[in-house]
């Protein structure tokens, strides 16, 4: 892999083992659509996958797993605009073999990001059974000035043959959400409603459809010309109905006259629509009309190009100690996800981007690790995020009634309703076992979102967000906790039941009937700041907003000063001198991990192991990524130790360094999160292995092994984590 220049991403050779991996890093975006670099018009599904995601659209379909009925929320695969290939014809022929990079022997393959203009070029060389050779150099962008704009250029040169070539240049709708093998329950087409077209005037074909379950209307145009040659004769070319059992491909085919030694460029613009930000009414149409009114390939390209140029501008600079070529990586995976573009959507932060199908698209806790640096540099950005969680309060109002709290009670899962997303029941791959998934008790989620407004507000500077949305999000989680606390008080100590931390090895007690822990660190601790923030802020707020939120929320007197009173008492479990990770932890076995290693040389995600074995890591000291530790990246040792005093217990600084001690050698990392995390806690206190775990943060999807998923999509959340660990810089010594 790669050049050395901090901005280039780069690869020499084809190799199809790495293929997903290389598809997913160099992803094209512009923070309203996604498309995975895959190469385009190949037949073949593996090792290929071709993927095209606009951020927040969802379908929602149902499935029939393990006997029971599952709902599930998935970012929808759209149509494939990247359709194009070619083949060499003598006289005479008519049906050669497409040129491909799996079937058609390769001379040279290069695969080139330019990390600095967002343009992607794959260059190859064929040589096809009959010896002939042929140079096909092809560039891509997603424009980030017009994020409905997209651009093909495919130049390709006869190097020792002569006759014609064959381009055919379409839209494809034969695409489903298939990538993630354990999702196979869940596979199916997720779009509906096909109508094609062919604009005979200006050969634009256009292609609209919908997604199932959600019924946002998707429409997409695309011209596809020949810059010098005129306009050549094209072929009709077929268009299918919806209800047709062949694939949806309607499209354009060149034939287009070639010499030995000729060059010729094919160029594809193509518009993309959804009825997430417009009428749903002749979308297709509109489409049509922004491809034809489109700027010229070399004006789209400046204006693109611009547009990156002036993001860059804006972006901090790494400390001198930190590799550049995967700061601008990371930098520019988040960029294309949420550029500026994401103010006028509705869409959250997806913890993989729109990379891939890896958890099915869903939104998570991941803008805890990337609204502080969005709000020093785009705040209105970072208020976007923030105002998805906003939108959503309804929903986790009706979640809080349901369960019989007050305030509002975030999903552990979020898509495109707000209503707990996460599915039921998840697949082993090791196994091939379905399990029960009980991580939609990790209600934790609602602090993260009330710290996250909290960072942006301390950030930004913005307090007319505070006193408005802020406010209605802050002051609703901290009831839901009030609520949910006094539901479990023994007369001097406040607890929280049934929820499980970030651990997620933990779900339940060993020989327990039922999922849940009792009294997790992180969740109770975490849950006192939000009470303390939130009592802190209503007295803060002016006297005319105050009466306005209570009638608003229907708050009665006494709450306000009861979050306080909570706060104070909320139990924290310990032992040995050390914040337990939950109530009862101390009673948990300790692991062999020397007899495991031995076996397995990769222990990071040992439940899977462990399931296959018919055992379970809730009966074990161990766990998959910082949970209690996760505290030490909210807040500094001080900070904690100073909140820990608040909820009546020792703010000793030896208490965090045993405890750090104490779960570091116990924790397998299963998640990409851990690196960065654990870096920053281990900074924090001066901890030899910082400087390890620093290396490994910003490294992170980056080694071109597959261990993590990358295939499936980016790890968003540790790129951001790992960007903070780049500018704050650390104490420990620099990477080598």
């Amino acid at each position: 892999m790669g050049a050395n220049s901090e901005w280039v991403w780069e690869y020499e050779g084809y190799r199809p083992e790495e293929e997903g991996v290389r598809e997913t890093l160099c992803t094209l975006g512009n923070g309203v659509f996604g498309v995975r670099a895959a190469v385009p018009g190949e037949e073949s599904e593996s090792p290929h996958y071709r993927g095209t995601y606009a951020a927040g659209c969802y379908s929602h379909t149902s499935h029939l797993v393990e006997g029971r009925i599952v709902q599930c929320e998935t970012l929808t695969n759209l149509p494939d605009w990247l359709w194009t290939r070619l083949r060499p014809l003598t006289a005479g022929e008519d049906d050669e073999p497409w040129l491909s990079v799996d079937s058609t022997e390769l001379l040279r393959y290069r695969l080139r990001l330019d990390l600095r203009n967002g343009v992607l070029t794959r260059l190859v060389r064929y040589r096809d059974h009959r010896g002939r050779r042929t140079r096909v150099a092809q560039a891509v962008l997603m424009s980030m000035d017009d994020p409905a704009l997209a651009l093909v250029r495919t130049e390709v040169t006869a190097e020792n043959w002569q006759g014609a070539l064959q381009v055919e240049s379409a839209l494809d709708g034969s695409v489903t959400n298939s990538q993630v093998d354990r999702y196979s329950a869940f596979e199916g087409r997720r779009l509906t409603g096909f109508h094609c077209a062919i604009r005979a005037g200006d050969h634009t074909v256009t292609m609209g459809c919908r997604t199932v379950g959600t019924g946002v209307a998707v429409a997409m145009a695309a011209t596809t010309r020949v810059p010098g040659h005129g306009n050549p004769d094209q072929p009709p070319v077929r268009t299918l109905d919806a209800d047709d059992t062949r694939p949806l491909r309607p499209g354009t085919l060149l034939h287009l006259p070639m010499a030995r030694g000729d060059k010729v460029e094919v160029v594809k613009t193509v518009a993309l629509l959804t009825s997430r930000a417009l009428s749903p009414k002749r979308l297709a149409e509109r489409a049509a009309m922004r491809v034809v009114s489109a700027p010229h390939p070399a004006e789209l390209t400046a204006r693109h190009q611009e547009a990156w140029r002036k993001l860059w501008h804006r972006t901090p600079r790494p400390s001198a100690s930190v590799p550049r070529q995967g700061y601008r990586l990371h930098q520019f995976h988040l960029l294309q996800t949420v550029s500026p573009h994401v103010t006028g959507l509705d869409a959250g932060f997806p913890a993989r981007g729109l990379h891939g199908e890896e958890y099915q698209g869903r939104v998570f806790w991941d803008e805890l690790f990337v609204v502080p640096w969005l709000s020093q540099h785009w705040p209105r950005t970072a208020r976007a995020l923030l105002d998805y969680r906003y939108r959503r309060l309804p929903a986790a109002r009706d979640a809080a009634g349901k369960a019989g709290l007050r305030g509002a009670l975030y999903p552990w899962q979020s898509a495109a309703t707000g209503r707990e997303a996460t599915v039921p029941l998840v697949l082993n791959p090791l196994s091939g076992h379905w399990t029960a998934d009980h991580s939609a008790l990790q209600r934790h989620i609602n602090s993260a979102v009330a710290y996250s407004v909290d960072q942006y507000v301390r950030l930004s500077g913005d307090l007319a967000y505070l006193h408005t949305r802020g406010a209605e999000v802050i002051l609703e989680t901290a009831r839901m906790w009030a609520s949910s606390a006094a539901q479990h008080f023994d007369g001097r100590r406040y607890h929280i039941v049934g929820v499980m931390g970030p651990d997620e090895y933990h779900d339940a007690y060993p020989g327990s009937s039922g999922p849940g822990l009792r009294d997790n660190a992180y969740t109770n601790v975490t849950a006192a700041w939000t009470l303390l923030r939130a009592h802190r802020l209503w007295c803060a707020l002016p006297g005319q907003q105050r009466e306005r939120l209570a009638v608003l929320l229907s708050m009665t007197p006494e709450e306000p000063q009861s979050w306080l009173d909570i706060s104070h008492r909320l139990h924290v479990p310990f032992h040995e001198g050390v914040i337990s990770q939950f109530d009862g932890y101390e009673e948990l076995a300790e692991f062999d991990w020397r007899g495991h290693r031995s076996r397995y040389p990769d222990l990071r995600r040992l439940d899977r192991i462990l399931e296959r074995e018919g055992d379970h890591p809730r009966r074990y000291r161990l766990t998959k990524q910082a949970d209690t530790l996760m505290l030490g990246y909210l807040f500094t040792p001080k900070e904690l130790m100073s909140l820990l005093q608040h909820m009546g217990y020792s703010g000793a600084p030896d208490i965090w360094q045993r405890t750090v001690d104490h779960y570091l050698p116990r924790t397998t990392h299963g998640s990409t999160l851990s690196a960065a995390v654990h870096a920053h806690v281990l900074d924090a206190v001066g901890h030899p292995e910082a400087t390890a775990f620093r290396r490994w943060a910003l490294r992170v999807d980056m080694d071109g092994n597959d261990r993590s998923g990358t295939s499936y999509g980016v790890h968003l959340g540790a790129m951001a984590a790992a960007l903070r660990l780049a500018t704050e810089g650390m104490r420990c010594s620099p990477p080598s």
